[in-house]
């Protein structure tokens, strides 16, 4: 692949379909799309946008 800026709304969503399965052999593969996902988010968030629900995260109160 030649980076974020030369994937298209078809490879995102077949990284977001596998991140949506969890359809990965060990959980490093899960990680490496999740920051992949979110690399793209930053860069390119229009290709994103419809994937968001992937990135949410708990906000936890530290006290």
């Amino acid at each position: 692949m030649g980076g974020v800026a030369a994937l298209t709304a078809a490879d995102v969503s077949e990284l977001a379909s596998r991140l949506d399965r969890d359809d990965y052999n060990n959980p490093f593969e899960a990680l490496d799309d999740w920051h992949l996902l979110r690399a793209i988010a930053f860069q390119r968030p229009e290709l994103v946008d419809p994937y968001a629900y992937l990135l949410d995260f708990c906000n936890y109160d530290e006290v």
